[in-house]
């Protein structure tokens, strides 16, 4: 039934705008220095587990960043073998704190998890966007007219190409 539906284009779209904002695996993706930075950072507050460092970094990004155990595990041996973090074993867990080389190391880190503003966390503005539009195309496309529809993949060509002007300012 592919093509059949006046809103297909709009659809491959919106996926494209929800696959740049995805928040499991293929979506937005940090570097590995923004996982030390983020562990870091979490770490200065208080020792933690691995799976809670994921859950805190997931939490504090509104959830558009969660970095894989196979980043957050290598990162806390990598600080263990650097000296930077000690790692004590209770109830089956290994739970990391920082030692005095690692606070020094944490302080020169910075948030790497977008806005977070009197103890709301928030989706960082981009991101949240980009969200808001493709829900906006979803419903045009379910709901509006064959006329609504091309008007409205009239809009979003013309905001692509503005987003890119944007970007050649500078």
């Amino acid at each position: 039934m592919s093509g059949s539906f006046p809103g297909d284009g709009l659809w491959q779209v919106m996926d494209q705008i929800r696959g740049s904002f995805d928040r499991r695996g293929g979506g937005t993706r940090k570097a590995r220095g923004d996982v030390r930075a983020a562990v870091l950072v979490l770490l200065a507050e208080e020792p933690m587990h691995g799976y809670q460092i994921i859950r805190e970094i997931s939490a504090r990004s509104g959830g558009t960043w969660t970095p894989s155990a196979g980043s957050v595990y290598p990162t806390l041996q990598l600080f263990a073998d650097e000296g930077l973090v000690e790692a004590s074993e209770s109830n089956g867990r290994k739970t990391y704190a920082l030692t005095d080389a690692g606070r020094a190391e944490a302080e020169k880190a910075s948030v790497p998890w977008g806005e977070v503003g009197s103890g709301e966390r928030r989706i960082p503005a981009l991101p949240k966007a980009g969200m808001d539009l493709a829900h906006a195309a979803g419903q045009v496309a379910q709901t509006g007219t064959p006329e609504q529809v091309e008007r409205a993949v009239e809009v979003l060509d013309d905001a692509r190409r503005r987003i890119y002007a944007i970007l050649a300012e500078g």
